[in-house]
């Protein structure tokens, strides 16, 4: 699918202003950084309306989809859930009280550590967590559809290749 080539888009006109204003500066990398950068920001506003017609948002739904992840019992212990949804513990406690205040999870006591805590989905959590997650993946596969299914497969191989070389590199740029 190549986009019709009628008026640079945004991303285009940015460069263009650089390559004006810094023609010292080789400014290519905007080409796909900025376009990342905005098509994330789409994509997040795109899945986070889902989340939202179940009463989520978008760290709430990461912390049920975490426990239904885990497999029955559906807990985790707050620790683990920040791991697996990549916040603080601070910000997965509020996002543990929230829940625990709709009713979605509940907190008990750990039964190998009588200081440690569990969190685990109620009945009522995982209905909603099961109703979320099928509307979630109807939605990605909506959005996913405006790629061919060969384009999706080479957008996915590129982003895993990258990811996996940046995650494996010393080098975070902050010398640079």
């Amino acid at each position: 699918m190549e986009r019709p080539e009628q008026h640079p888009d945004h991303v285009e006109q940015i460069q263009a202003a650089w390559r004006r204003e810094r023609p010292d500066l080789d400014v290519s990398p905007l080409a796909v950084i900025g376009r990342l950068h905005r098509l994330a920001a789409r994509l997040t506003a795109e899945l986070t309306l889902v989340y939202q017609r179940y009463g989520l948002g978008e760290g709430e739904f990461d912390v049920l989809a975490a426990l239904r992840r885990a497999g029955a019992p559906y807990e985790r212990a707050p620790g683990e859930l920040a791991a697996h949804t990549m916040v603080t513990t601070g910000a997965m406690t509020k996002r543990i009280d929230r829940l625990e205040r709709a009713g979605l999870v509940a907190r008990r006591p750990a039964e190998d550590d009588r200081r440690g805590r569990v969190v685990a989905l109620t009945d009522a959590g995982l209905r909603l967590i099961d109703e979320a997650f099928t509307a979630h993946l109807r939605n990605e596969h909506r959005l996913l559809g405006h790629l061919s299914p060969e384009e999706a497969a080479a957008l996915q191989h590129l982003l895993t290749a990258w990811q996996s070389r940046l995650d494996g590199s010393t080098d975070t740029g902050r010398n640079a």
